[in-house]
């Protein structure tokens, strides 16, 4: 077998229309554009989300609320998985990449530990922002916050 003699299998390639070569090919005349219009003009292009003239889905509906450039998001873990994690992988040290490899977060996030479920165990805690109540449990347990 060489270059020269590949073939593509048989019935997979199909010929394309040859749109507007006469009114014996069937596709000649108008040229599958129909009559008159914008759509029958050449150079035409449709701008997107045009409906034919009728008010756009985009004008329609009213506008409201406002987003802020500079919202910080945060992806947020309880106390009470914090503390799963320390028993089962048995960590005194729990920390973003601690978190990542467990599959808890991804690369982009960024951590905000929240005071939901119970601490039992000391901990040093490792996150980008902490609630209140789970810095106060944290060193309730004489544990250590650091934040990064």
């Amino acid at each position: 077998m060489n270059l020269n003699n590949l073939k593509p299998a048989a019935n997979s390639v199909k010929t394309g229309r040859r749109i507007g070569r006469g009114t014996g090919s069937g596709l000649g005349g108008t040229s599958t554009r129909g009559h008159k219009g914008a759509k029958s003009r050449s150079g035409y292009s449709r701008k997107n989300g045009f409906e034919g003239g009728q008010m756009p889905l985009q004008r329609r509906l009213p506008k409201f609320g406002f987003k802020n450039i500079n919202r910080v998001e945060y992806k947020a873990i309880n106390l009470g998985t914090i503390q799963d994690l320390a028993t089962t992988a048995n960590l005194s040290t729990v920390g973003v990449d601690e978190l990542r490899s467990a599959g808890l977060i991804s690369k982009k996030h960024l951590v905000k530990i929240l005071s939901n479920g119970d601490i039992t165990s000391k901990l040093t805690v490792q996150a980008h922002a902490f609630s209140k109540a789970a810095e106060e449990a944290i060193t309730a347990l004489g544990g250590t916050v650091v934040k990064l």
